[in-house]
């Protein structure tokens, strides 16, 4: 079942169909001349089981032909079923809208975003190479122009930078996205935001928001997948950061010690299990 942080990251795509090409270019992919960026349909025709991508971004020219298409998947935990199923909608939007497709994966963890980059072997001479923006790859949005300019890249620069201490001027940055998105996404985004940032990093982030007269969260879509209020989301939101903490010092994460730390509805452990792993050097340190 989809989550809401997942729903969210797809609708950002909805929101902004811009926000692919903004990703590719980041990736220094160059595309071939457009005039309009729009949204296709996400049904993929299969005679054995209806399957939907993500998002389905396709570039026109003058004439309103489709010149490339992006397959945009969103990805939040390796899954080795994807390696069947992303080619079958590369090929089913080719083959509908007669243009070069590309599958563009975006994922919240470098972990995730690493196996998510592996080339998929079709057979011999044949594979399909998936575009991976992970939070390495997010360009970092800290000038609030461009963050009102661009709101949903705004917003994935915060969910990818803002849990480092020393990148607050992109939590500042945001801000400026929010008050460009109008109150409804604004909350919506914001909801998205704050579910990675550890406390210190939300405290900021809505202590400007504040100053700017723009502090709603707590949406109605955020609210179609969170019942349990605020104190469940601190928690969810604090074993996310662990998790990112982790992926980026290169440790090791097994299912069992992820499961650990995201069944844990203990607010105090996960901020000390925060504390310990700035400076652990393996998944036992942390526990310890």
């Amino acid at each position: 079942m989809p989550t809401y942080e997942h729903e969210g990251l797809v609708e950002l795509f909805q929101d902004r169909r811009l926000l692919a090409v903004e990703l590719a270019e980041a990736l220094g992919i160059k595309l071939p001349a457009w005039r309009q960026a729009v949204s296709d349909a996400t049904d993929i025709p299969d005679r054995v089981a209806s399957r939907h991508a993500d998002a389905v971004i396709k570039l026109t020219d003058s004439d309103d032909q489709a010149v490339f298409a992006f397959v945009v998947e969103v990805q939040l935990r390796p899954d080795d079923g994807k390696e069947w199923t992303w080619p079958v909608y590369l090929s089913g939007v080719r083959d509908r809208l007669r243009c070069p497709v590309a599958l563009l994966v975006i994922c919240v963890d470098n972990a995730t975003a690493t196996r998510a980059a592996e080339p998929i072997e079709l057979g011999p001479g044949s594979v399909v190479v998936p575009w991976v923006v992970g939070p390495t790859q997010v360009p970092m949005v800290t000038d609030r122009d461009d963050a009102g300019r661009s709101p949903q890249l705004a917003v994935l620069s915060a969910i990818a930078h803002g849990s480092d201490p020393a990148r607050r001027q992109v939590l500042d940055a945001v801000v400026a996205a929010y008050e460009a998105a109008g109150p409804e996404r604004a909350a919506m985004y914001h909801d998205l935001v704050a579910v990675g940032l550890p406390m210190a990093a939300l405290r900021h982030l809505e202590a400007r928001m504040a100053v700017a007269g723009t502090y709603q969260y707590q949406s109605e879509f955020a609210r179609r997948y969170f019942s349990q209020g605020e104190a469940k989301g601190e928690v969810k939101g604090e074993a996310k950061a662990l998790l990112k903490v982790l992926s980026a010092r290169g440790i090791e994460v097994p299912d069992d010690a992820r499961e650990r730390i995201i069944g844990c509805a203990d607010l105090d452990q996960l901020e000390t299990w925060v504390s310990r792993a700035a400076t652990a050097t393996s998944i036992h340190d942390l526990f310890a």
